[in-house]
């Protein structure tokens, strides 16, 4: 390849690249887990540290996720004693409870790096904030949860004892205010640089933030790193496919290998360059978790935009797919799909045949000001109160990610499925339309405190928002006097098995009614949908 000198000099190697970065640096990473990972750059800066000892005390910035563990290691390339000062990450590595804690879970639990959960949404707009010199972010995303200084102020450890966040009055409200972050090195990935620089993502899942990361780092005198899978001549790429200008990237560095997600090395129908047939997508099998799935599906309306999250609820789009009612709904991840059909396992966070792909900093906009209609999430504990905790279980905490966006959406969205086993560790049966429980879970999940308020229930009273939570055993409803149940599952023992296995006395409605025996039937279920009716401008007389 034919490079003049000014070219030359942003493509350079990884262990270059990683010899840039000075001691005591603040380094904001692009990824989501597998997702976009610039693995080379961070495999280079812990192979560089093992080698030298620097750098050193570097704060890493993970809006998203910070890596995972399966084929990808993320952050934990850099999970090293003495260069990790401080992380701040949307989510970390998590993985099953039998298995080694991820080195970055290691160090949080031995205090040896100051960690924190802050937000997906919100530390992307810290970095916008930073970017455009103003002083931060006021929220209220994050209030009365684990974000909220009268809580936990986003800290995962002791050693997380400087403040991220303080709670402000602000026009005689409460607010949550961050102050921006400013980084001295971004490194985000793409598919293709051109010579000079020009950044396009044709072959990536999502866009993620790298602009918005870059432009933080350009902003207050850093430098940008991009790491790509090729370069391209000059001049070839074309303008409306480049997603970070040239003028943002300082230097190149070429992973000709890096993969796709976690466990893919390249599959065009991730990136939108094909659609895949409808009956190419693997159906759920009949078991515990597609009763609860086909049941959420009833929640939902037709033409409605619906946000999903990791768990049971994601398997609800293949749910519509067998009901012949792909299409009904426009399906909205963090990483920033609209449309098509999302993906499970290690490529959740893409899908295939979307409409579109939103950088994710816009579609966290979109989802902290409640554009959409409804989201499906799962819990890990529900409360007296409503609350849920996703974020934190301090009996197997690498398990436990971290919220990711999760705050971000909950926050003011209007109608939100939660999704869930109503104990743990139950051994379950469905025979000819009724739920059996051979054996009860020693785990319950319905407990009078959660461990870890990741969504208030209270500011969802306050906020009018419409709260539903789907188990196998019954589907119940958040009220102002409490959580009350509305669906029990055929075969179950109203006392014995839902009653007695809660810690706080539920409310039993008038109406409780029997879920539908066909939910727990192998066939299809006859799903239909009710049309969303049109919108109309807030306040207005059809509002």
């Amino acid at each position: 390849m034919s490079l003049n000198t000014t070219q030359m000099s942003k493509h350079i190697s990884a262990d270059e690249a990683a010899a840039l970065i000075p001691d005591g640096a603040v380094v904001s990473v692009s990824s989501s887990s597998g997702l976009g990972c610039p693995d080379l750059m961070l495999k280079a800066i812990g192979e560089r540290f093992d080698a030298t000892g620097h750098p050193r005390d570097l704060t890493t910035l993970h809006p998203i996720a910070a890596g995972d563990m399966s084929g990808i290691k993320g952050v934990d390339h850099i999970a090293k004693k003495g260069l990790l000062k401080k992380v701040i990450g949307g989510s970390y590595p998590s993985g099953p409870s039998s298995a080694e804690p991820p080195l970055i879970w290691q160090m949080i639990g031995a205090n040896e790096v100051a960690a924190y959960n802050i937000p997906s949404g919100i530390l992307f707009d810290m970095h916008r904030e930073a970017a455009a010199k103003r002083p931060g972010v006021i929220t209220k995303v994050g209030l009365d949860t684990f974000v909220d200084p009268s809580r936990e102020g986003c800290a995962m450890n002791a050693s997380a004892a400087d403040p991220v966040v303080k709670k402000i009055s602000f026009d005689g409200e409460d607010w949550l205010y961050f102050k921006a972050i400013a980084p001295q090195v971004a490194i985000i990935r793409a598919t293709t640089a051109d010579e000079r620089g020009n950044l396009t993502y044709e072959h990536e899942g999502a866009y993620l933030g790298g602009l918005d990361q870059a432009l933080a780092a350009r902003n207050n005198g850093g430098i940008v790193i991009a790491q790509v899978k090729r370069i391209a001549k000059e001049g070839s790429l074309k303008p409306h496919d480049v997603r970070v200008p040239g003028v943002l990237v300082d230097y190149i560095v070429v992973d000709t290998e890096q993969k796709q997600t976690t466990q893919t090395l390249y599959d065009p129908a991730i990136s939108g360059e094909i659609f895949r047939p409808l009956d190419s997508f693997r159906l759920p099998e009949f078991n515990i978790q597609k009763v609860i799935a086909r049941r959420v599906a009833q929640e939902l309306e037709a033409g409605s935009a619906v946000n999903l999250g990791f768990g049971i609820s994601a398997n609800v789009p293949r749910i519509l797919l067998e009901e012949g009612l792909h299409g009904a709904v426009t399906w909205v991840i963090e990483q920033g799909a609209v449309g098509g059909v999302p993906l499970l396992d290690f490529a959740f966070g893409c899908a295939s045949n979307a409409d579109a792909f939103m950088p994710s900093p816009h579609q966290f906009t979109y989802f902290q000001g409640a554009g959409f209609d409804a989201s499906l999430l799962s819990f890990l504990e529900i409360d007296r109160s409503g609350s849920v905790n996703v974020s934190k279980l301090s009996f197997r905490p690498h398990v436990t990610a971290g919220a990711g966006g999760f705050v971000d959406i909950t926050a003011r969205a209007r109608k939100i499925v939660f999704s869930g086993m109503f104990n743990a560790g139950a051994r379950l049966a469905v025979v000819d339309g009724r739920l059996v429980i051979e054996k009860e879970g020693k785990l319950r999940k319905l407990v009078n405190e959660v461990e870890h308020v990741t969504f208030s229930g209270r500011r969802a009273i306050a906020q009018g928002q419409d709260i539903t939570y789907v188990t196998e055993r019954c589907v119940m409803k958040l009220t102002p006097e409490g959580i009350m149940l509305t669906e029990i599952a055929p075969g179950i023992d109203l006392q014995t098995h839902i009653l007695d296995q809660s810690e706080f006395p539920l409310i039993v409605s008038d109406g409780l009614k029997v879920m539908e025996a066909g939910l727990f039937r192998e066939a299809p279920i006859g799903l239909t949908l009710p049309v969303k009716p049109r919108r109309a401008i807030a306040g207005g007389a059809d509002d």
